[in-house]
């Protein structure tokens, strides 16, 4: 079995809760750029990019989505996210630091990415505030492409760029904690390691499939998962 040679991190509920800092500056943004409070109430927010979000906010108040509303609205945003996590008490979530370690460790490392809805600047600040972002080396952002399927191709092209090689998927590992995240592995033909410390539980991702579905990241051996170990169990 091929050894991994990407594996690529969702942020929110992988591997971080923010104690919803995130949606808690969009509203603030919302609002202060464009008058509307209490904009983000029955927008969906799980697995989602966070330009879709902004488009579907822009569509439902009438505000045209042009490039220059959303830049409005993006520099408004980080700006409350970075004052908002400094308020708001979250948390790394459990096994993301020693699995991070665990990679880098490895005699053959894998290269470390991103495959995140977030804008890639607001995935610096939520990285950064949480000691993070040093662990990742390249990755694919919401404001690559509002699809997250096409997120991942561009996170799958970058880390072919910075190994120099094209890579088979098989060698590409998704993680993540939403069904639109095995969605993303479908379709770059990558595995997809399924974790339960977001918004779905456990027989709710097991439904979509994935390769593996674990209850956190603290269940995962490393060096198996990272060597093609076959496995018939659901947990790696």
């Amino acid at each position: 079995m091929a050894m991994l040679r990407l594996v690529l991190f969702d942020i929110d509920g992988t591997l971080i809760r923010s104690g919803g800092a995130g949606e808690r500056a969009f509203a603030r943004a919302f609002e202060m750029e464009f008058g509307i409070p209490n904009g983000t109430k029955d927008l969906p927010f799980a697995g989602r990019t966070d330009s879709s979000i902004a488009r579907e906010f822009f569509v439902r108040q009438k505000i045209e989505p042009s490039e220059k509303n959303f830049h409005r609205f993006f520099d408004c945003y980080v700006f409350w996210l970075e004052q908002l996590l400094g308020q708001i008490q979250g948390r790394v979530l459990p096994g993301v630091e020693s699995m991070l370690s665990r990679l880098s460790a490895l005699s053959e490392p894998p290269v470390i990415g991103l495959l995140t809805g977030n804008i890639r600047l607001g995935a610096q600040i939520k990285l950064v505030h949480y000691g993070l972002w040093s662990h990742f080396q390249t990755g694919g952002f919401g404001d690559d492409h509002e699809d997250r399927n096409q997120i991942a191709v561009i996170a799958r092209e970058r880390g072919q760029q910075v190994m120099r090689r094209n890579l088979r998927g098989e060698e590409i590992l998704v993680i993540g904690d939403t069904p639109f995240d095995v969605a993303c592995a479908r379709a770059i033909g990558a595995k997809m390691l399924a974790v339960a410390t977001g918004s779905f539980q456990l027989i709710q991702l097991q439904e979509h499939a994935p390769t593996w579905v674990v209850a956190d990241l603290e269940q995962v051996c490393v060096e198996e998962l990272c060597s093609g170990f076959p496995t018939n169990r659901k947990e790696p």
